[in-house]
């Protein structure tokens, strides 16, 4: 999953980037409204997690802004202002949820796990797809009731393709998501070829269909 984080506050960005990392997500961290803008424009996250009192701006003019782009990323809003008219006015701008400061980082775990479910996976606990069942939860993932065990880049590349079934993903989609801003640098994306490699090898010997179909000079589709 991939997560821009915009926080000013050095210390407080600094501990969710790294709780988040430790628990497998991808997070990039901005400080700035005009920082968020750019970071928006330009790449796709699944979620978005927005302070509202930052030194260039105001964090609803970016929620409204994303909306208006019609932007597919969840959003909370994180905020020392707790009040009822910033809650009510981001929530109405199209905000998923609102996490008041100070707030225990598992709890913002917790709610970006319900949010994934339910704007990917309407709502679910559980993700099933054919044989393959995953519990984002404890992040297992079993085919036909036995573990697999898999790399957190292949976990999070198999979440990547059940949150998009049927649609086609660019490789560069791909090498972006799971590697965030630093896929512009890389000169190839071959490391890609690996991670699908073995995604595929382990699903079909636990016992799963060939969900992952090659699409000729573009990219892969999950489908039967």
């Amino acid at each position: 999953m991939k997560i821009l984080l915009i926080e000013d506050e050095p210390d407080l960005a600094g501990s969710i980037s790294g709780y988040l990392a430790r628990d497998g997500y991808l997070v990039e961290s901005v400080a700035t409204l005009g920082e968020a803008y750019d970071k928006s424009g330009v790449y796709e996250y699944d979620c978005i997690l927005v302070d509202i009192g930052l030194p260039d701006g105001n964090g609803l003019d970016l929620i409204a802004r994303l909306k208006q782009e019609h932007q597919r990323a969840g959003i909370i809003i994180i905020s020392a202002k707790d009040s009822i008219g910033d809650r009510i006015a981001g929530l109405d701008l199209g905000a998923d949820d609102y996490l008041p400061k100070p707030f225990h980082l598992a709890e913002l775990n917790a709610r970006i796990r319900a949010l994934q479910r339910r704007k990917s996976f309407g709502g679910e606990r559980l993700i099933e797809y054919g044989d393959v069942l995953v519990n984002p939860t404890e992040q297992r993932v079993t085919v036909n009731g036995e573990d697999v065990k898999l790399t957190r880049s292949e976990y999070n590349l198999l979440l990547y393709f059940l949150a998009n079934p049927h649609r086609v993903i660019t490789k560069e989609g791909v090498a972006e998501h799971l590697s965030g801003d630093d896929a512009d640098l890389l000169d190839r994306i071959d490391f890609i070829y690996s991670h699908i490699k073995n995604l595929r090898k382990k699903l079909v010997e636990a016992g799963a269909e060939d969900y992952i179909q090659s699409v000729y000079g573009v990219g892969y589709k999950w489908s039967r």
